[in-house]
């Protein structure tokens, strides 16, 4: 399955169909981290269209397997850089602004917080729940696309190429990033707390002036019209691919 390619994305949808077994958990992981502007799709942008469109067409897809479980979860992967933009609700492909890869990220992000609000307002009184997640800052292929230099801006590396002692101990390995997933796919905890956004196997609070950076929650990633709004959008976009 490509989450650049629609098709592909429901073709594996209907081959699980096939097999009429229930989905019990549905861990949306899979993205791309700023990368260089291209187009998927019917010219949708990629950063937007595989972290959140590629990804709601995956759950609409396998909903008859969820709706079968009688007691099923969505897990939306967000991260902290949701922090860096809300959805562009007027140009959300970049058709008529500047690209700007982070911006693209962050919104990419949002809309997966948003996407889990949608999913467990429309679908909880069908025993489906959905909630997402920060896994925290981890080392992994996503930053691929990143060149060495942007790193060591970011404080992320050393010059010479190795992990300063403060990122060592910021970031979390990918069993420790795994953690919050697993917790939000599992737990009684939060089994009637759907929607909610959640963050070092905890659900998260909403940002204030006393929030570290990439901590908590924005107000613009939790807001429930904010969630329709985004859910009506994106089956627009997803019924003319």
């Amino acid at each position: 399955m490509d989450l650049a390619d629609v098709e592909s994305v429901r073709g594996f949808a209907a081959e699980f169909q096939k097999t009429d077994r229930p989905l019990h958990l549905l861990i949306n992981n899979a993205g791309i981290m700023a990368c260089p502007e291209s187009r998927i799709g019917p010219g949708w942008e990629s950063q937007f269209g595989i972290n959140h469109l590629g990804h709601m067409a995956l759950f609409l897809g396998l909903l008859t397997a969820l709706r079968k479980a009688e007691g099923a979860r969505l897990v939306a992967l967000s991260s902290a850089a949701h922090a860096i933009s809300d959805v562009l609700w007027e140009d959300p492909l970049f058709q008529r602004s500047p690209y700007d890869k982070w911006v693209a990220y962050g919104q990419s992000k949002t809309a997966n917080a948003l996407f889990a609000i949608a999913v467990d307002r429309h679908f909880a009184s069908e025993g489906i729940r959905a909630f997402s997640v920060h896994p925290g800052g981890i080392f992994t292929p996503l930053q691929r696309h990143l060149p060495e230099e942007e790193m060591v801006a970011l404080g992320w590396k050393n010059p010479d190429g190795s992990i300063p002692v403060g990122i060592r101990e910021l970031f979390k390995t990918p069993q420790q990033g795994a953690s919050t997933s697993v917790w939000a796919a599992t737990s009684d905890h939060l089994a009637e707390r759907g929607g909610v956004y959640c963050e070092d196997v905890d659900i998260a609070r909403l940002a204030g002036p006393d929030s570290r950076p990439g901590q908590h929650v924005q107000p613009w990633a939790c807001d429930d019209e904010a969630a329709e709004r985004l859910w009506q959008m994106s089956l627009l976009y997803l019924d003319a691919a």
